[in-house]
């Protein structure tokens, strides 16, 4: 089955389905777009690695801790050494480097190796302060100050935009900047009814540009993993919707009969 949603699919937003979404959406944007490019160009799936503790910190090389109470020494009258008694631990939690791995793709010219654009799918970590915010913004500004132009794909509601001027406000966001016409930059916002905006692929000038169908894409993704078996559409999204996004969801929903209950 596919998704129901003519746009953005909120329930693939949940947390412990969107790293495989962003894994699988990568590699089927990668799959569709090769045989467009190539042979002058090739598109490559990269990885951004880094560590992090919690939401903020990047710790490496933490030794693991352990907190005892100890009870106090008893006292004797005489000068003899007496043994401590055992010590009773407190558990304790630790700050555990957790490595993240983040997927997006380099469009590279097979001749020279030179990254022409890259495509990046942005992960909650990329939208939350701390480390994966900071990993991110740092690559962006390579791109943005060279000659890489960038697409940057926001399908999450949650988390603080990445910044642009002029503040413009929507639930979701696909950024194309072509590296000869910065600072300007096109911007497609779209909310959760509205359909997903297809957008063509920046590459050197004169050159043949494909067309991205993202919705395409994702409904591809839908079928692949089952999703229609593993969302449960009585349930609310995660994030949650805004009033108004939640009647028009359960609207439609109902319409399709794929909410029974709620």
């Amino acid at each position: 089955m596919v998704s129901p949603f003519a746009g953005m699919n909120p329930y693939l937003e949940n947390p412990e389905l969107w790293s495989e979404v962003h894994h699988l959406l990568i590699g089927i944007l990668a799959e569709t777009l090769n045989p467009q490019l190539l042979p002058k160009y090739r598109a490559a799936i990269e990885k951004r690695v880094y560590q992090m503790s919690g939401e903020v910190a990047l710790l490496v090389g933490i030794p693991d801790v352990t907190i005892e109470r100890k009870t106090a020494l008893r006292q004797t009258l005489s000068n003899l050494a007496v043994a401590p008694p055992p010590s009773t631990p407190i558990t304790v939690k630790v700050p555990t480097p957790i490595e993240f791995r983040e997927g997006y793709l380099e469009i590279r010219e097979v001749a020279t190796k030179e990254v022409i654009t890259v495509i990046e799918i942005l992960s909650p970590t990329n939208k939350r302060p701390g480390r994966g915010r900071e990993a991110y913004s740092e690559k962006r500004q390579q791109v943005l100050g060279s000659r890489t132009h960038l697409v940057e794909i926001d399908l999450l509601r949650g988390g603080a935009p990445l910044p642009i001027s002029g503040g413009i406000r929507g639930s979701y966001r696909i950024l194309v900047s072509r590296s000869d016409c910065r600072p300007n930059a096109a911007l497609y916002v779209f909310n959760l009814p509205d359909p997903i905006p297809t957008f063509t692929l920046p590459l050197r000038s004169r050159d043949h540009e494909p067309t991205i169908d993202l919705h395409s894409l994702l409904d591809l993704v839908y079928e692949r993993a089952g999703y229609d078996i593993a969302i449960s559409y009585n349930r609310e999204p995660v994030p949650t919707l805004s009033t108004a996004e939640a009647n028009w969801m359960d609207a439609l929903l109902r319409q399709k009969q794929i909410r029974t209950s709620f």
